[in-house]
């Protein structure tokens, strides 16, 4: 099946008729402060949003800053969020990345995209998130799994690397609309796009030139 990739009008009336249809994506882990949005975006790799959901209110009701994070033992902390996937390699990555934050910058989450991608655990997407959620800095879109799935089925990207997909969004997504759009495109990959995708329903269908679908409903 062809590769169609959409020109410029017809991709941002694509992204201006998501917005519309999912005003209120959000994103989808629980958390109060940037610590606890540093932690479940860890945890969250690989692993349902559910599943992180349903462990953090233990986790971020005995573990409040970064130096109770790095004074902590990983049989500790792996009692708590034992069912999340690669939950041991999660846990030692927490545990340094507070060190880290406890020692170089004095308890607090780094505000930068450079400072976080330092931290264990955390590569470029989770750090888009970190900065867009807890502090509102907008400096990229977060790519993750859905991102990636849909930028290609929807024709806003030809390519499979995270980092190339982002700047082919950013040339399309206005960027007022980059704080949310990996949301919407979940939200719209959970309800309509999905394995076997409704087309016939879709907010979207009359741009949409549906790469890689051999079947909708």
């Amino acid at each position: 099946m062809s590769v169609k990739l959409l020109g410029e009008k017809d991709a941002r009336k694509l992204v201006a008729g998501l917005e519309s249809a999912y005003k209120g994506a959000k994103y989808y882990l629980n958390f109060k402060t940037p610590i606890d949005l540093l932690v479940a975006a860890i945890l969250s790799a690989q692993t349902h949003d559910t599943v992180v959901n349903a462990v953090t209110p233990a986790l971020f009701s005995k573990y409040k800053e970064a130096k109770d994070y790095a004074r902590a033992r990983p049989e500790e902390l792996l009692a708590v969020v034992g069912r999340v996937s690669y939950a041991r390699n999660k846990v030692l990555n927490i545990i340094d990345a507070c060190k880290i934050i406890d020692e170089k910058y004095a308890g607090s989450v780094p505000r930068t995209n450079e400072q976080l991608v330092e931290l264990p655990g955390i590569g470029g997407k989770t750090a888009n998130t970190i900065l867009i959620n807890a502090y509102g800095i907008v400096d990229g879109i977060p790519v993750d799994t859905w991102v990636i799935k849909l930028s290609y089925r929807l024709g806003l990207s030809q390519n499979k690397n995270p980092d190339r997909i982002e700047k082919d969004l950013e040339k399309v997504v206005d960027k007022k609309y980059w704080h949310n759009f990996a949301y919407v495109l979940k939200a719209h990959g959970k309800s309509i796009c999905g394995a076997v995708p409704k087309c016939s329903v879709c907010p979207v269908g009359a741009v949409c030139p549906r790469n890689g679908v051999a079947k909708s409903v």
